[in-house]
């Protein structure tokens, strides 16, 4: 099942996908929510009445004339207003090629245990233009993800169960500005103004049991589930990344056991896996030069256009766009 939110009258609204079609929730029955935030918060009950709701518009017992096509919609963020956002680093080949680039060994506790930092969650966006300032331009990055979001309040969970706390999966566009996360970073902390800007989620939560076909194995040593999901990037119609979901080393339910660890993970809470192998310019510049010295780095633009999709998940389209502004920090250094 696919859950939509989309701008309806000035709030947020709810909907089912299911044939380029979406049906408001709340029209569909009257003791659906009409919001993502509610429905995740009595997600149990919500999700069991979501999916009766979703065979009956399969087996064509609620009508099209109930639905609308997406395209007329404007789409938000699936979960417009997260409680919390993390970003982990679950992908080895993206870590290791990046301290290869760098020239430095491949740190060992990425095997030890999964790791992830907060970002902003109040510069969660969906579909559409990403507002940047003069500074986000110097080495503008996208970054290819896929994430998830809590569905039940948690604490302590074990790995072995932590994929019940899953709600779905979404894709993740994590907007970086280079530069400034590198240069606060030589002071051992962030990042931080180089992530809290944007971050693009969407364009649509599809829930597990519309991915039953794509899961596998977890990797050797590890515990929950994975999905073989196809990646790709395209920049102004360029594919510039490719990848899969099940390359992730560390699982979302192992990320999950230790986000939860003496700390309480609420419905809404959004988790993104980290970069995919050669999902973002970092990678694919320093690899290109430590092969070519020669190398021409390529970073995001004003108007650029990035256009992410996984398979099962959709496409997640954003278009860079130049705020009307020329203040710098990076100007004001002492």
């Amino acid at each position: 099942m696919k859950l939509v939110s989309y701008l309806k009258e000035e709030h947020d609204q709810l909907a089912i996908l299911e044939n380029n079609l979406l049906y408001d929730t709340d029209l569909l029955h009257m003791e659906m929510p009409s919001s993502m935030t509610m429905f995740l918060n009595y997600w149990e009950d919500n999700y069991s009445l979501a999916l009766k709701l979703h065979q009956a518009i399969l087996d064509k017992r609620i009508g099209k004339e109930k639905g609308f096509p997406v395209e007329e919609a404007n789409l938000l963020a699936p979960i417009p207003f997260p409680t919390s956002c993390r970003d982990a680093y679950a992908f080895r080949q993206h870590v290791a090629a990046a301290r290869r680039n760098r020239k430095v060994p491949m740190i060992p506790e990425f095997d030890q245990y999964p790791v992830f930092y907060f970002t902003n969650h109040h510069s969660i966006q969906g579909p559409g233009p990403v507002m940047c300032m003069p500074d986000h331009f110097h080495k503008l990055d996208f970054e290819l993800e896929v994430a998830i979001v809590i569905s039940k309040l948690g604490r302590n969970i074990p790995a072995e169960e932590a994929d019940e706390y899953i709600g779905g999966l979404m894709i993740m566009h994590d907007v970086s500005a280079r530069t400034l996360q590198m240069e606060e970073m030589l002071l051992n902390l962030g990042p931080a103004k180089g992530k809290d800007f944007a971050t693009a989620i969407g364009p649509w939560l599809v829930t597990l049991d519309e991915l039953y076909e794509f899961e596998v194995p977890a990797k050797e040593n590890h515990v929950g589930k994975n999905w073989n999901l196809k990646m790709k990037c395209s920049v102004n119609g360029n594919q510039v990344s490719e990848g899969n979901l099940s390359d992730m080393d560390w699982t979302f339910a192992e990320i999950v056991e230790r986000a939860s660890y003496g700390a309480t993970l609420y419905p809404g809470d959004v988790i993104g896996s980290g970069t995919v192998g050669t999902g973002c310019f970092l990678e694919l510049n320093g690899t290109g030069k430590l092969n070519d010295e020669n190398y021409n780095e390529q970073w995001l633009k004003d108007g650029d256009v990035i256009e992410m999709e996984v398979e099962g998940l959709g496409k997640l389209i954003n278009t860079i766009a130049k705020e009307e502004s020329d203040f710098s920090i990076l100007n004001k250094k002492k």
